[in-house]
């Protein structure tokens, strides 16, 4: 190793600084065995290697009985002290020792031991050695009277302040710095002189100067302990504030950034982050295809000209007067400008701004090449914001009021904080575009209309979350029965997004299915709830599934039918809210349904609940997310829909939007289906019945009663048809099922005839033959009715079919 002296321009040689035989060094190891002896433990007692390598070191205490000495040392990691040594002829000799515990390249342990052989006092070479250091040290130092007057200054300080010790000695602090900072630095010298306590301080850069970090001390008089002055030392800690204000910054970023799923907020919020402190002026254009419910972005780099939108923007200025491009405007960026090199490199570009460079934006684009020199941009910086290998926009910023231009540095803070951002606008871009897919397909798995039904007027809501989760399986449907009557349903599907909408509408069509078989609700749900388990065990079978339990694709569900004849509604629920009846009177309250569990459970059976409702009753059901809000109580929710239910409303769609305002938030943290149905009733003059004896000669007596009914209520049209279709169902009644047999006509918009018996088995169609006296019955009345079907009761079945009656306004 060679180096140069700088005061005497002499090679120093490194045998010239070190002499190993100066310190005396052994190492004992853990068992207190001498395993190494250098050439200065044998100048200090005498004994040469040989002697001592391999023997206890106990041996060389003066007192040979001593303790063990590594068991003296086991609990420490060094030590330092006096021991009395045995010198070779015999004297004992007091020895200072340093003792350090190491670990050996073997994995073990052992103890180096080291004395200096040279302990003589302080000498005059020291005190030349000491000015040297004071006038040479690596750091800016200073000496200050009792008066505070500068004494002395070193090498450092002279050149940090730009002038000789001769132009300075005498002035104070605040003569040679003669700004806040330096008085703020006499102040302190006072405080030192007064408490003769050392202060200590930390200046942050100001107008393009260095930040510093100041130590003062008070120095002391040997005989009186009085203060004769202070000592000033100084380190500049630019570059360490620098990269603290950095680090701050992109602690900043990933907290401020990406707070929200929505692309515009989370492009502001990186512009906020950006400017003023680290920019004077920040901007984000995306491409056109970034937007809610965009396309995929391009791959890879954008070479060439390149049109961008301008989606957000950041001034130092008050309304963003450097801006040329408005908010939402497309703009086209040349291949010259740093946005285009920016894309087209796939990197971050830092921009000095010179007369050449703004003459050459001059001819690209002159309304910013005019606002470049209108306020003076002198440094820019553009970022591509990339993520997943793909283009997203750029992000600007450039300087005009602060006179240091962006460093190196200050780009890689750009590029960090920017890609930060880049993934954020991109899960934003993700998010937004499969949110809107699914709401498309959670809207065309919802009713698009709620069908007009002699039996209820409704009306339905469907919300949509605002919130990450995503959209929801939430759905409600109104289905038409048999006989007038009508089927409600609302249920919520577990999850968001693409599953639950799609589980969704496997329930729905399911419930749909299951209420064309005309199942009581209870039965219904449990056949829902066997199709939820086999859901779940379908998607554990899949590949790369992550086996989620039969809850985690589970739903809740309420069903409810009503028969406008006999005013009664039985309804069911799956681990679903009870709905709220609101009487005519306007007291409303919820129904005490039995709770049955959640779909997807199979563990408990569930139960129907009858009720009677008076005509004009309003009957609301719903999902969790209208009652059930972040930061709002359940049961204080439970209490204002309750309230603004009983309240009366022109329409039951203004009674909907009502309820929708008056409880949910305006982006619900989750998904709301809001079904509301206002009952009607059916006259008796409407529904005729008649019970029949088991008799064959009963057909032509039920013939005539419906003629006379037919011919009363002046459907006179509907004879012919009518007397086919009752022939034939009360003649199948009487030999294939058993007593008791009902005939049944309800006269509303449509003309329904239903024969009742006692037994349980299902007709069915079948082909007659053409020698066969029989098999045709239900084949006619399916050609003569535009609907029929049987439905399944407690005591035996009803087959029905619907005849369309001529539009009275027509």
């Amino acid at each position: 190793m060679r180096r140069r002296d700088t005061a005497r321009d002499r090679p120093i040689r490194s045998d010239d600084l070190f002499d190993e035989a100066s310190t005396a060094k052994a190492t004992i190891d853990e068992r207190g065995i001498v395993t190494g002896w250098n050439e200065g433990a044998r100048r200090l007692l005498g004994h040469p290697d040989s002697a001592v390598v391999g023997r206890p070191a106990s041996r060389l205490l003066a007192d040979g009985a001593a303790g063990d000495l590594p068991g003296l040392l086991e609990p420490l990691t060094r030590w330092s002290g006096e021991l009395t040594l045995r010198h070779r002829d015999g004297r004992p000799l007091r020895v200072g020792l340093l003792a350090h515990h190491r670990r050996t390249a073997d994995g073990g342990a052992e103890w180096l031991l080291v004395s200096p052989l040279d302990r003589t006092g302080p000498t005059t070479a020291d005190d030349e050695l000491v000015r040297a250091a004071f006038a040479q040290g690596p750091c800016t130092m200073a000496v200050f009277d009792a008066r505070l007057h500068v004494r002395w200054v070193n090498t450092y300080m002279e050149g940090v302040v730009g002038l000789g010790q001769a132009q300075v000695r005498g002035l104070r602090v605040s003569d040679v710095v003669p700004d806040t900072r330096g008085a703020e630095i006499e102040r302190m010298m006072r405080l030192v002189l007064d408490t003769g306590l050392p202060q200590y301080l930390s200046l942050p850069p100001e107008h393009g100067k260095a930040a510093w970090s100041i130590s003062l001390a008070p120095l002391l008089g040997d005989d009186d302990g009085r203060a004769l002055g202070v000592v000033l030392s100084g380190h500049d800690t630019t570059t360490r504030y620098e990269a603290q204000r950095r680090l701050a910054r992109l602690n900043e970023a990933g907290v401020l950034i990406g707070s929200t799923l929505d692309i515009v907020r989370t492009a502001q919020e990186l512009t906020d982050v950006a400017a003023p402190e680290f920019a004077d002026f920040a901007v984000v254009d995306l491409l056109p295809e970034i937007h809610p419910g965009g396309a995929e972005p391009p791959p890879g780099p954008v070479p060439g000209t390149v049109v961008l939108r301008r989606v957000a923007a950041r001034s130092a200025l008050e309304g963003t007067p450097e801006m040329v491009v408005a908010l939402g405007d497309l703009a086209v960026y040349s291949e010259h400008s740093p946005a285009a090199e920016c894309l087209a490199a796939g990197r971050g570009v830092l921009v000095t701004v010179v007369p050449e460079t703004t003459a050459r934006w001059e001819r690209d684009d002159p309304a910013r090449a005019a606002k470049v020199r209108e306020f003076g941009f002198h440094s820019t910086i553009a970022v591509p914001l990339l993520a997943r290998g793909t283009t997203l926009g750029v992000a600007a910023f450039a300087r005009h009021r602060r006179p240091e231009p962006f460093e190196a540095d200050d780009l890689l803070l750009a590029e960090e904080i920017t890609a930060r951002a880049a993934v954020c606008i991109d899960n934003a871009h993700r998010y937004t575009r499969q949110r809107a897919a699914a709401l498309t397909l959670q809207r065309s798995l919802l009713p698009q209309a709620l069908p007009p039904h002699p039996a209820v007027q409704t009306a339905g809501r469907y919300l949509p979350a605002g919130s990450r989760a995503g959209v929801g399986g939430d759905w409600f449907d109104v289905i038409p029965l048999s006989s007038a009557r009508v089927a409600l349903v609302v249920g919520d599907v577990v999850g968001h997004g693409f599953q639950a909408s799609a589980a969704m509408g496997r329930l729905r069509t399911a419930v749909r299915t299951l209420a064309d078989v005309e199942l009581p609700p209870d039965e219904l749900l449990t056949h829902l709830d066997d199709l939820v388990n086999r859901l779940s065990a379908e998607t554990e079978d899949e590949p790369g599934a992550e086996a989620p339990t039969a809850a985690d694709i589970g739903a809740t569900c309420l069903y409810a039918v009503y028969d406008p004849v006999s005013r009664r509604c039985t309804l069911a629920r799956a681990g679903h809210p009870p709905p709220v009846l609101t009487r005519p009177d306007g007291t409303a309250e919820y129904l005490d349904l039995p709770s049955g569990p959640p779909l997807g459970l199979g563990s408990l059976p569930f139960e129907s609940r009858e009720v009677e409702l008076a005509e004009g009753s309003l009957l609301s059901l719903y999902t969790n997310g209208l009652i059930q809000v972040p930061d709002r109580d359940v049961d204080e929710a439970v209490d204002t829909l309750r309230t603004v239910l009983s309240r009366p409303a022109e329409s039951l769609e203004d009674l909907c939007d009502t309820v929708l305002s008056t409880l949910v938030p305006r982006r619900p943290a989750d998904d709301v289906a809001l079904l509301v149905a206002r009952t009607r009733a059916l006259d008796a003059s409407q529904v005729a019945t008649w019970d029949l004896p088991a008799e064959p000669a009963v057909v032509a007596r039920a013939r005539k009663n419906a003629t006379d009914q037919l011919i009363a209520w002046g459907l006179d049209e509907a004879v012919f048809t009518t007397e086919l279709v009752v022939s034939e169902l009360v003649t199948n009644a009487i030999r294939h099922a058993q007593a008791p047999i009902q005939l049944r006509l309800i006269h509303d918009r449509d003309l329904i005839c239903e024969v009742s018996d006692g037994s349980s088995t299902a007709p069915h169609l079948r082909r007659a033959r053409v020698f066969d006296e029989g098999g045709r019955g239900l084949l006619l009345v399916a050609q003569l009715a535009r609907r029929w079907g049987t439905r399944h009761g407690p005591t035996g079945k009803t087959i029905w079919a619907e005849q369309a009656l001529p539009d009275p306004a027509g």
